[in-house]
């Protein structure tokens, strides 16, 4: 079993920055695929940011403006987010597969007023 535990969330003007933080409970040495996924109510989860060993990958309504990155030795992945904007309101979840299961985060809401 593998806890993750999100953080960072909030409520930022447009244009503004955050970072969302990921910890696990467990090491993350080995973990091929971790993800960041939003869910806006009453809208399907989509996939924001990937990274695995072969590199990242982005969704394309956020390119340029998010960046994901994990740290091994705290066990953490991270998502930083700039210049948000409105349409970046959604609730978000972090996520990893660790041996063929999937675990998720129980998300942080992310608000960004115009």
């Amino acid at each position: 079993q593998v806890q993750l535990v999100e953080s960072g969330g909030g409520l930022v003007q447009a244009g503004g920055s955050l970072r969302l933080s990921c910890a696990a409970s467990r090491s993350i040495l080995g973990i091929n695929v971790m993800a960041w996924y939003r869910q806006d109510p009453g809208k399907r989860r989509e996939l924001v940011a990937q990274i695995t060993n072969g590199g990242t990958t982005y969704a394309d309504s956020v390119k340029g403006r998010f960046t994901i990155s994990r740290d091994n030795t705290k066990n953490t992945m991270y998502l930083q987010m700039n210049s948000l904007k409105p349409e970046d309101t959604a609730v978000y979840y972090c996520y990893l597969n660790r041996w063929g299961s999937p675990y998720w985060g129980q998300g942080t809401q992310v608000t960004v007023s115009s």
